[in-house]
């Protein structure tokens, strides 16, 4: 009687044994699918993206980015949106550990850094006032500025110099709180004529004029590869300057592999750098409904995976 009790304590601590072992097998593998489950580069959907899936609650929308691997968001408008909708993001982003894109701080706008009008860098001045303190509530790092227009009456190398001038002012302005200014060069042929700012070397050189460490560059590859194409040259060219990214493929400026732009080996160039900052994906889908929204994740699993 003793050796079947024994036998079956034996059997009874064996199969406890086993039983713990999968148990920790299979926790282990989750937590290592969940790791995986993230982009190796932190691409940053903006609201609405993923509206089918996710709906219309700007807070579901980053729950469902994150746990689709996304680490980042942007949103060009988030300066207009109210406070408490604001923090709310905030604090999700923190929870989830997620990085948030530059802000739009200037649009395009008309002829504004091109002059030395004393009311209109006194406007200048204010903006980025302003955008120091929303940043600060926002815990933004970055805000997107273009220089607007350029100025028929007036030659190019002085237009050059009191573009550099009035950034200067908002360097000044900028340092003390870490914001930083990241301008947009944007494509004159298909998108933005009449605009002083469209390429990357024309940027680059500006920002080493300014000389600040709140001057920058977003590199919207989008745009990029209408005006210079180059794009992998260009970057290394420009590196020290550049703090962000956007994405879209040319033509029809949707997701990746839609166009012909070879993303997945910008993104390999890109991981291999070192590059920890935000992507931000402004760009339409190739597909509509839940069916392009999943489209749209899977052309950046496939980008995403060398």
């Amino acid at each position: 009687m003793s050796t079947l009790k024994n036998i079956t304590r034996r059997n009874f601590m064996a199969s406890a044994a086993v039983a713990a072992v999968t148990a920790s097998t299979l926790t282990s593998t989750a937590k290592a699918a969940g790791t995986s489950n993230k982009f190796k580069l932190k691409y940053a959907p903006s609201f609405g993206m993923f509206r089918q899936h996710a709906g219309k609650d700007e807070i579901d929308q980053i729950k469902f980015m994150s746990d689709q691997g996304f680490r980042a968001i942007f949103d060009n408008g988030l300066m207009g949106k109210p406070k408490d909708l604001v923090d709310k993001i905030v604090r999700e982003l923190d929870s989830r550990d997620m990085d948030l894109g530059p802000f739009v701080l200037q649009g395009i706008g008309g002829k504004s850094f091109v002059t030395k009008d004393k009311e209109i860098r006194q406007n200048i001045i204010k903006t980025v006032k302003d955008g120091v303190e929303f940043a600060k509530r926002a815990k933004a790092k970055w805000a997107l500025l273009v220089p607007g227009a350029y100025d028929n009456a007036l030659e190019w190398d002085y237009q050059t110099a009191n573009v550099i001038d009035n950034l200067r002012y908002c360097a000044e302005i900028c340092e003390p709180s870490g914001l930083v200014i990241v301008l947009e060069p944007l494509n004159a042929w298909t998108n933005h004529p009449g605009l002083f700012l469209t390429k990357i070397p024309q940027a680059y050189m500006i920002c080493r004029a300014v000389n600040s460490p709140s001057v920058k560059i977003v590199n919207d590859i989008y745009h990029q590869q209408i005006t210079e194409g180059n794009i992998i040259p260009n970057i290394d060219m420009a590196w020290d300057e550049i703090a962000s990214f956007h994405l879209g493929d040319n033509p029809g400026r949707k997701e990746p592999t839609t166009g012909e732009i070879n993303y997945k080996n910008i993104f390999k160039h890109l991981h291999k750098k070192g590059y920890e900052g935000v992507l931000c994906m402004e760009h339409g889908r190739s597909k509509q409904g839940k069916e392009g929204e999943q489209a749209f994740i899977d052309a950046y699993r496939a980008c995403d995976n060398f």
